[in-house]
């Protein structure tokens, strides 16, 4: 099986779950199957905007950002729901950590898609065995359909699982490039928008195999670096790696993990809360953020899996605050049946900057004898700047933290329900 794998390539997989928020509803209500559903924003109102449709609705015409009346003009018996985040967000933090069951490497873009690196996946099976079986275990478990591109780099792997929807898998190798992204115009490549297309026509660049030959110098004055890195990109070239750590974009944290034997004693499971817990600290010290919410993910022997939340009077970032309150959550939503995999998610980040403690009774007095040298603190920062002085658990040796490989991260936008995605 490891002969199937590249002696020095990479095997990325670009995990897109299809029609997400629809298929979120869907499974959770049976009877809107098959059915047109479509999510919208201000459904009572005419001016609402579609965000995301089921497949039999996109059948007859209705698009995301459509506007609502369009919509059910094209399709009269259009049911439209308003988004359920909360609902969305649970499902994605269980698809997540089944992402992880394959690899440590695992790098969420979004609610609903990631890359996964599976160069180290030979032990599952073959690359296409382990996106089939992925796909199949998300039906399985979940009832939510995606598509799935296998590719030596992000770019290509994103591309590939763009081909095939819904429920399609797609590998697409560097020697495939010429021959099947080339032909395409240029405004069909991934990270190239209306606007840069035009510019790029306006350059007599009509396809993506104009842009693999396109001028260096033109399209950097053109477009800047990024006209360089869109010539790169329609050659196959990407360097980028799957980063398990990325949280440029992202507002949330956490790690789980799944139990070598399923599990009801009381004290063996606190004990993996505490473990969680100091891989989420650990996160977020070196990440010089706090959580404002905090998540617990309970999966059953019968692999159904739940995800409970809860918003934090008082930001943490202590492994003993976490996995106080990690407990508390989880006791008061478990059912006693046999746990198979708990999980830990510190939602709603904010850096350390940012964070302001609201003191209570409990904590009002403890903080109070830390008033003098919090004061000294901050006279220090104001006259020397804010990375004069850090707490020990942010200072990082020259290493890169160890990647922990169920760690998970989601966009800040969705938590918002204000927020409205385009979605393929």
């Amino acid at each position: 099986m490891k002969e199937m794998y590249p002696k020095n390539g990479r095997v990325i997989l670009h995990v897109d779950m299809n029609s997400f928020y629809a298929s979120v509803e869907m499974a959770y209500d049976q009877n809107l199957k098959g059915k047109p559903l479509a999510i919208a924003g201000n459904v009572e109102e005419r001016r609402g905007i579609i965000i995301t449709c089921s497949y039999e609705a996109r059948k007859v015409g209705v698009r995301t950002t459509m506007p609502l009346w369009e919509a059910r003009k094209l399709c009269p018996n259009l049911i439209v729901m308003k988004p359920n985040f909360e609902r969305y967000r649970a499902a994605s933090v269980a698809i997540f950590d089944l992402l992880r069951q394959f690899s440590d490497l695992v790098e969420p873009v979004s609610i609903d898609e990631g890359y996964v690196d599976i160069t180290e996946g030979y032990e599952f099976g073959s690359p296409l065995e382990i996106a089939k079986t992925i796909q199949e275990r998300m039906l399985e478990q979940f009832d939510l359909p995606c598509s799935i591109g296998i590719a030596p780099n992000k770019f290509l792997a994103k591309t590939a699982s763009d081909m095939k929807k819904p429920l399609g898998i797609t590998v697409l190798r560097k020697r495939d490039i010429k021959h099947v992204l080339w032909p395409l115009n240029v405004g069909e490549m991934h990270g190239v928008g209306q606007k840069t297309a035009e510019k790029l026509n306006h350059m007599a660049i009509q396809t993506i195999g104009d842009l693999a030959k396109g001028n260096d110098i033109q399209l950097k004055s053109l477009l800047g670096i990024n006209g360089i890195r869109l010539k790169e990109r329609a050659n196959g070239i990407d360097h980028r790696e799957v980063d398990p750590n990325s949280v440029s974009d992202f507002k949330s944290v956490g790690n789980s993990t799944t139990l070598p034997k399923d599990v009801t004693n009381v004290k063996e499971l606190n004990t993996v809360l505490e473990q969680l817990a100091e891989k989420v600290s650990v996160r977020l010290k070196a990440k010089q953020v706090l959580a404002t919410g905090l998540s617990v993910t309970i999966r059953y022997k019968d692999r159904k899996t739940f995800t409970r939340s809860k918003k934090l009077d008082n930001p943490v970032e202590k492994q003993d605050e976490i996995a106080q309150l990690a407990k508390k959550i989880f006791h008061s939503n478990w059912n006693g049946n046999a746990i198979r995999l708990l999980g830990i998610t510190g939602t709603d980040l904010i850096s350390v900057n940012e964070a302001v403690k609201q003191l209570d009774l409990f904590s009002y007095e403890r903080d109070a004898k830390k008033e003098p040298l919090l004061n000294a603190v901050s006279k220090l920062k104001e006259k020397y700047g804010t990375s004069i002085i850090n707490r020990a658990g942010m200072v990082r040796k020259n290493k890169p933290y160890p990647s922990i490989g169920t760690d998970t991260s989601f966009n800040k936008d969705f938590l918002h329900i204000t927020h409205e995605k385009k979605e393929e």
